[in-house]
């Protein structure tokens, strides 16, 4: 009987102190597990300490072990999709080297997609942090699902399992700044979900600090949703129509009482900064959709590799890529 295959996503920057740890752990789970065979890609955004040293290594031990450097930071969201793309397992799960979710999910979620579903997908019930940021997540996660163009999975990070077919289907995304989550669930026909204690991180710094984390929810925002643009539209109607009930207001009021109506200074002059607050306001939201754009129609790589362990880097990426005019 043939073995699946099963490959393992791990994006890494600054991660050190966790690579060794987060090797033993995936590789006893899977192997623990009848029936299948696994491999291990890491994706290094460029890490600027001796992480890829560490992976060289792994690589050099265990040619189960895929290393993908690339040659600048690309961010989060490309260095997952890369991984997806370099792919070659019948599923794969994307797994954060820190460990904050637990590997001993894997069996879960491998069964319940031996039972149908193309997508599974770790729900995280409860989080060992503060319940100031426990809240925050919660309500943005709420809010994106509230606004978005695509059903999302409440309270999901990108701890998950997709199926070789929603695999497939990525290679061909041509996402200048994609937001794996919402791509996922977007292809997804039939979806499963696990609850789960997420961990507290043990070694090593968080590469998401508050700054990057509204960083990261901005781009779903705005990846998968045009409410913010609606809400300009709105707002800038209901300001149209204040202005000029207020403007005939102070027409009238003047026409009446000439003398003791007051000149206005001060009102007028908070009106105009109002209004240019407004403006800039509605300026950035559009400039952002704009950039999305003018970063899509420049047709750049997803990523760029720069160096591979146990992987061909001209494989299939840049042969779906190459379809879109991206090399």
């Amino acid at each position: 009987m043939t073995k699946q295959l099963i490959s393992i996503i791990v994006p890494v920057f600054n991660e050190e102190a966790n690579i060794d740890r987060a090797y033993d752990a995936i590789v006893a789970e899977l192997e623990s597990l009848p029936g299948l065979s696994f491999e291990i890609i890491f994706t290094d955004n460029h890490s600027t300490d001796s992480t890829f040293s560490v992976l060289e290594r792994l690589a050099a031990r265990d040619t189960r072990v895929k290393v993908l450097r690339f040659a600048r930071n690309f961010g989060f969201n490309r260095s997952i999709l890369t991984g997806y793309r370099y792919a070659r397992g019948d599923a794969a799960i994307q797994i954060d080297c820190d460990l904050e979710d637990p590997p001993s999910l894997f069996g879960d979620f491998i069964r319940l997609w031996r039972d149908g579903h193309d997508v599974v997908v770790g729900i995280r019930a409860r989080r060992r942090e503060g319940w100031l940021m426990v809240l925050a997540r919660k309500s943005f996660y709420r809010f994106l699902d509230s606004i978005s163009d695509t059903p999302h999975q409440i309270d999901a990070g990108d701890f998950r399992l997709v199926d070789r077919s929603i695999l497939d289907q990525l290679k061909h995304i041509d996402d200048a700044q994609p937001y794996v989550r919402g791509l996922i669930s977007e292809l997804a026909r039939k979806q499963g979900s696990i609850a789960y204690t997420r961990n507290r991180r043990e070694f090593g710094e968080s590469k998401f600090p508050l700054r990057q984390l509204v960083k990261l929810g901005l781009e779903g925002v705005y990846a998968h949703s045009t409410v913010p643009l609606r809400i300009a539209t709105y707002i800038g109607l209901a300001i149209a129509l204040a202005t000029a009930l207020t403007t005939g207001i102070y027409v009238i009021g003047r026409l009446i009482w000439p003398e003791g109506w007051p000149a206005g200074f001060a009102t007028t002059t908070v009106l105009i900064l109002f209004g240019i607050s407004l403006n800039a306001l509605f300026l950035g939201i559009m400039g952002e959709y704009v950039a999305r754009i003018y970063q899509q129609v420049r047709h750049r790589p997803t990523v760029i590799v720069e160096k591979a362990l146990n992987i061909n880097a001209s494989g299939a990426v840049y042969k779906e890529e190459r379809r879109h005019g991206l090399q």
